[in-house]
């Protein structure tokens, strides 16, 4: 078994709140991060996959191709957007880092079991001192 992991980045917006507390509660809780006219991040996305290498290429997926899935169902959905109110696999959840990078896997997983491997890690970097790491286990 062997890893491979693709990187790609994005730009979003996003705000941490609970609808049901009061504007006082989420900022004690949340903190800035819970501006009601949002905030953004340049995220760092890194989706490692395993599996057995094939003989006739030498890789475990091909990256063209593995970039080319992370982009349809991750990318083009959330670059410059704002992931509260325009992604919908967002929708309904509280946009934490961790609850982001829980489904991107969840929009992955299918796809990438086409490619004959399996995902492994997500890690969704936020900025330079807070990533989540997620590994398929809820």
């Amino acid at each position: 078994m062997v890893t491979i992991t693709r990187r790609e980045n994005f730009n979003a917006a996003h705000r941490l709140f609970r609808p049901e507390w009061s504007d006082d509660k989420n900022m004690e809780v949340f903190g800035k991060c819970s501006n009601p006219n949002w905030h953004g991040h340049n995220y760092t996305l890194y989706v490692t996959v395993k599996g057995e290498i094939d003989r006739n290429t030498g890789f475990v997926v091909n990256l063209k191709k593995l970039s080319e899935i992370i982009k349809t169902y991750v990318i083009d959905k959330v670059d410059h957007k704002n992931l509260n109110t325009e992604v919908d696999f967002m929708k309904d959840k509280l946009v934490s880092t961790e609850n982001i990078a829980v489904a991107i896997w969840d929009v992955l997983e299918s796809p990438i079991r086409e490619l004959n491997a399996s995902l492994f890690r997500i890690k969704l970097v936020e900025t330079e001192n807070n990533y989540a790491e997620y590994f398929g286990e809820k």
